[in-house]
């Protein structure tokens, strides 16, 4: 197939699922596996880096809220977690909680795809995405819906949690949310802590990226199409999708799909 078509159904793939509550990493490098025949570690790699096209939407659709939280940046020494700066001390707390397991988790993945097979790199992003909608369901459940705002314990908690979210087939969104939701925040607050949330992880992950391995699999060009795309898109299907996240229950989804990817990737590996 056409590198070019194949940058472009790459972004397209990027740009809706990083919204939903399943894991966009793990489709991406599912998708690129199967169109280009990506071997794992190339596909979880490509997978990261594309998430910098999607942190640009966000940063574009929540531009009123990221305004208003970089005008906080004062008074964020004196008064962290007051109202005015309850954001922006989420995102920081947050986001450096995120490194203490997401710099971990990274270097095992690192480890663990290069040996795997076609079929077990299946399985696995199954195994985890069925995880994935285990976990939701059973924060769904469990919401009190009372909080009006993040604290110093959300944001190192759902921070931890992130960081464990860079293996393929572990929704960023989906995990995230479902941590908010345990700690008693609104569905819509969440998802907004989320995505707000996505923007410093998925340029932080680029980064990772980077340094380590440079642009991966595609050619530069190509790479960059990808990210076009996936703001893009991105931009064009967030609100939709909010919208959809808040009526149709998506663990059900992760846990199908996660099903079907174990059956599958076993049935390729044997």
């Amino acid at each position: 197939m056409n590198p070019i078509l194949i940058a472009i159904l790459l972004g397209v793939l990027q740009g809706v699922l990083e919204w939903l509550p399943v894991s966009s990493e793990g489709g991406v490098a599912l998708a690129s596996t199967a169109l280009s025949g990506f071997d794992p570690d190339d596909a979880t790699r490509l997978a990261l880096f594309l998430h910098a096209g999607t942190a640009v939407a966000a940063v574009a659709y929540y531009r009123g809220e990221v305004r208003d939280i970089l005008r906080s940046v004062r008074e964020l020494s004196r008064r962290p977690f007051a109202d005015e700066t309850a954001d922006l001390s989420f995102l920081f707390v947050a986001t450096a909680a995120t490194g203490l397991t997401g710099l971990p988790a990274y270097l095992v993945l690192d480890a663990a795809v290069s040996g795997l097979e076609g079929g077990l790199f299946v399985a696995l992003v199954g195994g985890l995405l069925v995880l994935t909608g285990l976990v939701q369901r059973f924060a769904a459940a469990l919401s009190l819906g009372d909080r009006d705002r993040p604290d110093w314990v959300d944001a190192v908690f759902v921070g931890l949690l992130q960081g464990v979210a860079i293996l393929p087939g572990v929704s960023r969104s989906g995990t995230t949310v479902s941590a908010l939701l345990l700690r008693g925040h609104e569905g819509e607050s969440s998802l907004r802590l989320s995505f707000l949330l996505s923007i410093p992880a998925a340029l932080g992950a680029n980064v990772l990226v980077l340094v380590d391995d440079g642009v991966p699999a595609l050619d530069p060009l190509d790479a960059a199409v990808a990210l076009a795309v996936s703001a893009v898109v991105g931009y064009l299907t967030v609100g939709a999708l909010v919208q959809l996240v808040r009526r149709v229950p998506f663990w059900t989804v992760c846990v199908v799909f996660g099903g079907l990817g174990v059956v599958g990737g076993l049935l390729v590996a044997l």
